[in-house]
């Protein structure tokens, strides 16, 4: 499988941004999928997550209730739906698969990573 991210760009505190996630391959639906973010100087850290089905989802507390994570599995893609972003939320992020149920916040168990998509939040 491979990843592509998009959607990364500048925006305001307060603002709001949509990222995709494509990816390659006919068996998308049977990935459990992943948002990781890391800042400059910090460790990756996990944003949200959402099992093959699209029934379950996860968030790191920081951005529940402001993030969201879907799929569209006609399209082979995922989104996270960013709003009233922090400048703390600026980052690269990065979508990422694995081939089970469901990947969980730990980025050891997603085999497959996407280019990453910077994110910056500054007024």
């Amino acid at each position: 499988v491979q990843l592509q991210a998009s959607g990364g760009g500048l925006v305001q505190p307060g603002g709001s941004l949509r990222l995709s996630c494509t990816a390659s391959g006919r068996t998308f639906s049977s990935y459990a999928m992943g948002w990781f973010r890391q800042a400059p100087g910090m460790e990756r850290e996990f944003v949200a997550t959402i099992s093959w089905g699209g029934n379950t989802t996860y968030y790191e507390d920081s951005v529940k209730g402001r993030f969201t994570i879907s799929r569209a599995s006609t399209k082979n893609t995922v989104y996270l739906q960013m709003n009233s972003l922090k400048p703390e939320d600026a980052a690269v992020y990065y979508c990422a698969a694995t081939k089970t149920g469901w990947g969980g916040a730990i980025a050891a168990k997603y085999k497959y990573w996407g280019q990453g998509t910077l994110v910056t939040v500054s007024s």
